[in-house]
């Protein structure tokens, strides 16, 4: 059962990497690339050489009736709700510098989106918009991830490019992509014990933005980290579960600017924390399934909507 505790954990980081969905909004809108509670457990540390396949998928659901500004527009009362389905390849080759492996990968979202907001037009008269969007969001591309492993910690330095490969219209609420190109580089770090089961796990990153030349929109750049304290269990036999919580912090450090930030610096700020759930099948003919539940309210906001996010992941090592 010991071997199995170590094939599967190996396994499952393969299984699930960097996969984020396009945000509800575009960041003016009080969100940037990405998406808070997506990464930080063991999942996303080191995979051995080969390739992997994931699919994963992300709910949110939240409002707000603080002004936003959406799409070059200025909007109250918003209420969204966003789909994502993201298909991900990873490959992990046998080079390295330092002792560490090179990986490299690319992520294609497909979003579902619709937002409902009260806007104010010129002599001060309002209606409700409502706006629906579907389609290819912006493709996250992974050219560099180097990667640690000594005993029971891992750690690793990499860099995710988010493209805007997602259709973006002006005058419009809900937009599938964000119409800029974001640049993330990220450390990792995690420890699990073989013997015990015991994770804990954090991964810290920085986002700078290029400007929206739709609405001339400078959002500023974003500061995010998430941790996972989770125990893994042997399941009688039939894999393994794993139980916990992820915690995010996900913080402005620069003001939005340009001619279109018309409400000022509109500095965001997220704090959420909620459960996680995993499950690492014994080998299915000489492979692992992984899958993972993880449900994130966000407690705490400022200049962006409060609601929840949902996530399934499903991961499949070759």
């Amino acid at each position: 059962m010991q071997k199995l505790f170590v094939c599967t954990i190996v396994v499952l980081a393969l299984g699930v990497f960097l996969v984020q969905p396009s945000s509800v909004f575009a960041a003016e809108g009080g969100v940037g690339h990405y998406v808070p509670g997506a990464l930080a457990d063991f999942a996303d540390m080191a995979p051995p050489s080969g390739l992997a396949l994931t699919s994963w998928y992300n709910h949110y659901q939240g409002s707000t009736s603080i002004q936003i500004p959406v799409g070059g527009l200025i909007a109250t009362d918003l209420s969204a709700t966003s789909n994502a389905e993201m298909l991900g390849a990873i490959y992990t080759s046998p080079y390295g510098i330092l002792d560490g492996k090179f990986a490299a990968g690319l992520i294609i979202p497909y979003v579902w989106m619709n937002v409902t907001g009260t806007r104010t037009v010129p002599r001060g008269r309002t209606f409700t918009q409502s706006d629906s969007a579907n389609g290819i969001g912006d493709m996250i591309l992974v050219p560099f991830w180097l990667n640690w492993t000594h005993g029971d910690f891992k750690w690793a330095v990499m860099l995710d490019i988010y493209a805007p490969t997602g259709e973006y219209h002006t005058d419009q609420l809900a937009n599938v992509g964000l119409n800029y190109w974001t640049f993330e580089p990220m450390l990792q770090f995690s420890w699990i014990s073989k013997k015990i089961g015991l994770e804990i796990s954090t991964t810290a990153g920085f986002d700078f933005n290029t400007i929206n030349n739709a609405t001339n929109y400078q959002s500023g750049n974003v500061f995010h980290i998430d941790t996972t304290i989770a125990e893994h269990l042997p399941l009688f036999g039939y894999g393994i579960i794993g139980i916990g919580a992820n915690a995010f912090y996900w913080k402005q450090f620069t003001a939005d600017s340009g001619s279109g930030a018309t409400l000022g610096s509109f500095e965001t700020k997220m704090i959420g924390i909620g459960p996680v759930l995993s499950y690492i099948s014994p080998p299915i003919c000489g492979h692992t399934l992984v899958a993972e539940v993880k449900w994130l309210p966000q407690i705490d906001t400022s200049y962006t909507l409060k609601g929840d996010y949902v996530w399934f992941k499903v991961g499949f090592a070759f």
